[in-house]
């Protein structure tokens, strides 16, 4: 079949139907008022196909037309332009509203970016799920993970060929062997003993000893989303998704950081993974370290440009 052909027969006959409406409206000028419904309705009937006809007519002129306006409906996708897509992960107690300011920054500067929902039910699933997410993706991707989503990248990388970056944002870098929860840090708000730091659910089908966490309240308000105001943070602590036990006592697999080019954001004010632990991960990961004066383990919430800025780094170094 010849495209080219069926365009321009499109035209022509598009043509000749909004020569036939200029002749019904040349006709219906010269007409008399109508004297009775009947009339009046079957005139209205043709002047109305006339004009929607018209419009029909009128697109497939402006769609086939020229090739300038094909072109303008016709999008690039990131895998044709050779540009990365960057796949935002969020961490535990969040979900991916958590990116919103990063991804309406990054979307509007003309980024490729997905958010995705990090499962949380266990450090090799949730890479596993993950790892699949980013082989649908053709082309190069700049990964980025959040606090818990750290460990995630740093498994899922490992496991997809087409990453070229890791971007890491008050996150956890786990070597192999070591698991998320031993990486907060010695100063870290979860150092407190769990029955003051969260409420425990069982859940369905959970593996032996495992349940749902949910951070308490107040530790969720005071620690965890301390630059946020009060009415957000009570807010995102109603709404938060449970992470399961085994996410943080699962051991790395994998350590992508030592292969792949890392960035590292971090804020002077986490309480939950300490900036001290987050520098010597990032230290042996050999990353280009941002250090945010003040925020919190929501820096990410309360202040997204800053760490937009860092992906747009990490996007910027892909070649």
């Amino acid at each position: 079949m010849n495209p080219g052909r069926g365009m321009r027969y499109d035209a022509f006959r598009s043509r000749r139907v909004l020569r036939w409406c200029a002749e019904v409206e040349q006709e219906t000028e010269g007409e008399p008022p109508p004297m009775h419904v009947f009339g009046s309705r079957r005139r209205l009937i043709r002047i109305a196909l006339c004009a929607s006809t018209a419009a029909l007519a009128a697109t497939a002129l402006t769609v086939g037309g020229g090739t300038g306006a094909a072109a303008q409906l016709t999008g690039t996708p990131a895998a044709k332009s050779g540009k990365p897509t960057v796949v935002l992960v969020h961490g535990a107690w969040a979900d991916t509203s958590s990116w919103s300011g990063e991804l309406r920054i990054l979307r509007r500067k003309g980024y490729a970016v997905r958010s995705i929902a990090n499962p949380l039910l266990g450090l090799t699933s949730d890479a596993r799920t993950v790892a699949g997410f980013l082989r649908s993706i053709p082309g190069p991707v700049v990964l980025v993970g959040h606090s818990y989503g750290g460990s995630v990248i740093t498994n899922a990388a490992a496991q997809s060929g087409n990453v070229k970056a890791l971007v890491y944002v008050d996150a956890a870098a786990p070597a192999v062997g070591e698991t998320t929860g031993s990486l907060s840090g010695s100063t870290s708000a979860l150092n407190a003993p769990a029955s003051t730091l969260f409420d425990s659910v069982p859940y369905a089908d959970a593996p032996a000893g495992a349940a749902n966490l949910y951070l308490k309240k107040d530790v969720f308000l005071k620690s965890f989303a301390g630059s946020l105001p009060v009415q957000q943070a009570t807010d995102l602590w109603a709404s938060q998704r449970a992470a399961s036990s085994a996410a943080f006592s699962t051991p790395s697999k994998y350590a992508a950081w030592k292969t792949i080019p890392s960035w590292y954001f971090i804020s002077s004010g986490d309480r939950i993974i300490t900036p001290e632990s987050e520098m010597r991960m990032a230290r042996r990961a050999g990353s280009k370290v941002t250090t945010f004066q003040g925020g919190s383990h929501l820096t990410l919430v309360s202040d997204p440009e800053p760490v937009a800025q860092v992906i747009e780094s990490a996007v910027s170094a892909v070649k």
